[in-house]
């Protein structure tokens, strides 16, 4: 493995590749399926024509259906070795049905953004200072190369990761970037509306049904609210209908930190994490066997809803004074 500070061109990389694959994390949110699709086209648009190019992807959320090629998706890596796989916003752990690919291919690329990611493949670049994979892939990229999709694509990973440029991940260099994507055509206010701030009727009921059950504790400092699987089936929803809801959390006065779980089966929830001082999620959720970061990390944890909170309030504890 080598780690590269300064990935100039991705095209480097994957110059002598008949076949490549291309994967992000399990329940892919906006900026995986940004930083992913937007790959996969510039790779489709640059590489030779009968080079294999496979975007292999959990099914995303119908609002990600406005970018380009987001049905020519796969669930599965093909059976033959990738001559290059990447792997893009995440480490090779989390990334479900994929991982045959990544294990086989005879050169594995890993791009990301987390502080938690050490490093991993045979080529890694990661650079936790940036705003998200997205902006990353956007340094990857020859700019001349770049189209109306491509830029699209980009964007809504990057309003997707800094919450429309309002979360302090958010860099002079992050505006910088978004200021050279809008110089492509793409109905950018729209995108916000419709990707990132437009429920459903039956997203506005769990996330009202959250916050009116939601808990305080640790003095008023952190608050957490979960769904468990009984719920999400009485309402029909499922892991792509809990976007925003941890946000909304965080909004509330006086509290630090913003918990929000949900059920994916019996006792094993899905814990997102959200900071708005100086508690460093990151490490917590590092603890319980996730990652991310500072202010934004994620984890799995099994047991009923108050052990999950207990357990998270003990490493909290560690860090806070209330």
């Amino acid at each position: 493995m080598y780690w590269v500070e300064n990935m100039e061109r991705i095209l480097d990389e994957v110059k002598e590749a008949k076949s490549i694959g291309i994967t992000g994390h399990i329940r892919p949110d906006g900026d995986c399926v940004g930083a992913c699709m937007a790959m996969y086209m510039y790779l489709k648009k640059c590489m030779p024509s009968d080079t294999v190019i496979d975007i292999i992807m959990e099914e995303p959320g119908e609002i990600f259906d406005c970018i380009k090629d987001i049905k020519e998706r796969k669930e599965f890596p093909r059976r033959q070795p990738y001559d290059v796989f990447m792997v893009i916003d995440t480490t090779h752990d989390r990334i479900g049905t994929a991982l045959p690919g990544f294990e086989k291919a005879k050169k594995t690329i890993n791009i990301d953004h987390h502080i938690s990611n050490s490093g991993e493949g045979d080529v890694s670049y990661i650079r936790a200072d940036a705003s998200s994979a997205s902006e990353l892939v956007f340094e990857l990229l020859d700019k001349d190369k770049l189209d109306d999709d491509i830029a699209m694509a980009l964007y809504i990973g990057i309003i997707h990761d800094t919450g429309v440029l309002q979360y302090s991940n958010t860099s002079p260099k992050t505006l910088r970037v978004v200021a050279d994507l809008l110089e492509y055509k793409f109905d950018y206010p729209h995108l916000i509306d419709s990707t990132f701030y437009q429920k459903t009727y039956v997203q506005n009921q769990i996330l009202g049904r959250v916050l009116s059950e939601s808990i305080v504790f640790m003095n008023g400092k952190c608050i957490v609210g979960g769904l468990d699987k009984k719920t999400m089936d009485f309402y029909g929803v499922n892991s792509n209908d809990m976007s925003g809801i941890v946000s909304q959390l965080r909004y509330t006065t006086g509290t630090e930190v913003a918990i929000f779980m949900y059920e994916l089966e019996s006792q094993k929830w899905k814990v997102s994490l959200r900071a708005n001082g100086d508690v460093d999620v990151s490490k917590v959720a590092e603890y319980f066997g996730g990652g991310g970061h500072v202010k934004a990390s994620g984890c799995n944890i099994c047991g009923s809803f108050y052990d999950v909170v207990n357990n998270l309030s003990e490493r909290l504890a560690l860090q806070m004074e209330y």
